[in-house]
């Protein structure tokens, strides 16, 4: 059996940084992961993909900030089961929770964070009737390793974030690039519309819009794509045919645990601590729900900052929880105590 202060059931950037926040406060952290390694969406579906949005990295692989994550919390040392799925939650008659994965291992903890991202999830797919004969062969709904499509042509459909971003990473990596939505708006980011419309502009974008891909064609593999663009039918050669509609996401076995949830989401008071319907059960980061969610890894990593004070808080009743700052103190420095803060800080003055 595997004990520990919180246990994490996720380990994306969201759960791996909630490690660093409960370490400074002295409490010790064990993750679930059903992936073979840590970093979530991040590692297993774009790990060379830019992020743009995180504080003082104008921009950083989503690979590397998963690295940089975990060096961070190297020296808190956390446990991880890796390759399982947390099946069954109970709440002992002492206050602790005991959850059990889908191979059978135990844990128990005083807190735990779903910090599970989108939960499972697999692609949406585009209603074309031969499509999964071609799976693997030509389409591909993640991008792994950008390298791959190297002077290829590529084929990419949607008109979301991921659509746009990668048509402006693959411009100078494949051959040919074409990005193909239905409409002639983009759901995306402003500044990747206006990038894509420069990269069009120069000739290193075709942008087909309205147009939808309705067939695909090919022996052993991808051949060519069939686009209907205004009425009428033509084909399109291609290596590649990348379908970028979003995930959809399930929840689980978590669904089961009692937890109140709304448009398959979980929902939390975001007024106090991210804490669920169940007292000691909390959720951050995209699996969680409040009034004026917002999706973004910045925003995991503030809310599993607040979860862990409200964990810290509740396992250190009468004891005042005093902030402070690593500038100050450094990451050792952390313990609630405020006469240590403040020599801290009249060291720091002299």
């Amino acid at each position: 059996m595997i004990t520990t202060d919180i246990l994490i059931i996720g380990a994306g950037p969201t759960g791996l940084f909630a490690v660093f926040e409960a370490g400074l406060l002295k409490m010790k952290c064990h993750l679930i992961d059903a992936l073979p390694q840590p970093g979530g969406q991040l590692t297993e579906l774009y790990p060379k993909k830019p992020i743009f949005d995180i504080p003082g990295f104008p921009s950083v692989n989503a690979g590397e900030l998963v690295n940089n994550l975990m060096e961070q919390i190297k020296q808190f040392q956390p446990g991880f089961t890796l390759g399982e799925t947390a099946q069954t939650l109970n709440k002992l008659e002492d206050g602790t929770f005991e959850v059990v994965t889908n191979k059978g291992t135990v844990h128990r903890a005083k807190a735990v964070a779903i910090a599970g991202g989108l939960g499972t999830f697999e692609p949406r797919k585009p209603t074309i009737e031969n499509i999964a004969d071609y799976e693997e062969k030509g389409v591909e709904y993640f991008i792994k390793e950008p390298e791959h499509f190297r002077n290829k042509k590529v084929v990419i459909a949607g008109g979301g974030d991921s659509a746009l971003d990668w048509s402006i990473f693959l411009a100078d990596i494949a051959s040919e690039v074409t990005l193909v939505h239905r409409r002639n708006e983009f759901r995306g980011a402003l500044d990747s519309v206006e990038k894509v419309q420069a990269l069009k502009d120069q000739g290193k974008i075709r942008m087909m819009t309205p147009a939808e891909v309705t067939g695909i064609k090919g022996e052993d593999k991808v051949a060519s794509i069939t686009i209907e663009k205004e009425g009428e039918t033509f084909d399109l050669e291609t290596d590649y045919f990348i379908p970028l509609f979003g995930l959809t996401p399930k929840l689980g076995d978590i669904a089961n645990w009692g937890l109140e949830i709304e448009k398959n989401a979980i929902v939390v008071n975001n007024a106090l601590d991210y804490q669920t319907n169940i007292p000691g059960l909390y959720a951050i980061g995209d699996i969680n729900t409040y009034p004026g969610k917002l999706k973004l890894i910045l925003c995991g990593f503030h809310e599993a900052t607040l979860m862990c004070q409200s964990v810290y808080n509740m396992l250190n009743p009468g004891k005042k929880y005093v902030l402070k700052y690593t500038t100050v103190s450094g990451v050792d420095g952390f313990d609630g105590s405020r006469k240590e803060a403040e020599k801290a800080v009249v060291k720091k003055i002299d």
